[in-house]
């Protein structure tokens, strides 16, 4: 369900955008991301530093898609979002002793120091690969590919690359042994 929340923003553009275009889709985002925000703020529940920032990113490019009516803004936002989280990911481990994927997981799995370091150098890599890609695909392909893409495209292939994770994972991890009472 949680995830549905999160894609509701990217759903609602695409099927506003088969309806009425990129700028109805790009206020439907926005209007969408605004309200899941307040929802969550009034009841009370805590809203991570990257839903902070992948809401003001939308707001900032795709509120110059709507007042310029260039659809160029908006089609740069995954790619600010995916390499700002590059960014977040390769200075984790700089400014703390844990990476991203090391303070998600460690709870559920054990791994080497090394292995934690070449699993966020991964993540790193991945996300600037999905940005690069999607310049790619909003460049040289027609705007409603490119609005497919960000939708299904983006999402396959974050999906692959989370399963391939996972079979990594599952392979070198220790159990985390369970305290005996």
């Amino acid at each position: 369900m949680k995830l549905l929340f999160e894609l509701l923003p990217v759903l609602l553009f695409f099927i506003a955008y088969k309806i009425s275009g990129i700028y109805v889709a790009t206020g439907v985002a926005i209007a969408t991301a605004v309200i899941q925000i307040a929802i969550a703020a009034l009841r009370g529940k805590s809203i991570t530093n990257m839903q902070w920032i992948t809401v003001v990113l939308l707001i900032l490019f795709g509120g110059m898609t709507i007042i310029f009516q260039d659809p160029t803004f908006i089609k740069w936002k995954p790619t600010i979002v995916n390499w700002l989280f590059a960014a977040v990911f390769f200075a984790a481990p700089l400014v703390s002793s844990k990476s991203f994927p090391q303070r998600m997981m460690e709870s559920s799995v054990t791994l080497q120091q090394d292995q934690w370091k070449t699993l966020n150098i991964s993540w790193v890599l991945f996300f600037v690969a999905s940005g690069m890609i999607n310049i790619l695909v909003a460049y040289n392909f027609s705007e409603a590919t490119w609005v497919n893409f960000k939708l299904f495209g983006l999402m396959g292939i974050t999906f692959l690359f989370v399963l391939a994770q996972g079979v990594y994972i599952s392979r070198i991890a220790q159990p985390i042994e369970e305290e005996k009472s």
